[in-house]
């Protein structure tokens, strides 16, 4: 299996977008949403990034996230917000759906493991232009609703999109839109 590769240049905005194991819809739940919410904003924090948009479908996320410091780590910060909800969600699962485990255990070099993410990085797409900035949160905040999930963008909590239209806080907190790319 090869390595994907994170370009961590300065200045450059990027776009996330991962997936739960087995496109398993993991993420239909308020409660992991919740916990996806609150990891979002912590590793924010902790990592100096800001986030632009976001949307949580029930089986992937997108996110939009521009490194505040020259000096970062996109692997790093993708591994904050996942690790926390992953350990959150398999425990819950061990303790209320036990018949899951099952589904999401592989062998891999001969132990067992269980996986709530997809393996690997995801989809990470360096954006170092103003033009290309609100194309990706337009096309961010639609997931909803081209999935039939909401008919118009704000109509989805669990999305920046209310934010830009309203400026009422969501889940995540979203910071303004900056002109340092």
């Amino acid at each position: 299996m090869s390595t994907r590769r994170n370009y961590n240049l300065p200045g450059h905005a990027h776009e996330l977008t991962f997936s739960c194991y087995r496109g398993y819809p993991f993420l239909d739940a308020d409660r992991t949403r919740n916990w996806l919410a609150k990891s979002v904003d912590h590793a924010c924090a902790k990592h100096g990034f800001r986030l632009w948009a976001y949307v949580f479908m029930p089986e992937h996320v997108h996110l939009f996230v521009w490194p505040e410091d020259r000096d970062y780590d996109i692997a790093r910060f993708r591994g904050a917000v996942k690790e926390p909800v992953g350990r959150q969600a398999i425990r819950y699962m061990q303790e209320h759906s036990p018949g899951w485990l099952e589904r999401i255990t592989r062998q891999r070099r001969g132990r067992a493991e269980r996986l709530f993410w997809q393996p690997g990085g995801g989809y990470d797409r360096n954006i170092d232009n103003t033009q290309t900035i609100r194309p990706v949160i337009d096309y961010i905040h639609l997931n909803p609703v081209r999935r039939g999930l909401a008919e118009k963008p704000g109509d989805w909590a669990w999305s920046s999109a209310n934010w830009y239209r309203t400026g009422q806080p969501g889940p995540c907190t979203i910071h303004p839109l900056t002109d340092e790319i």
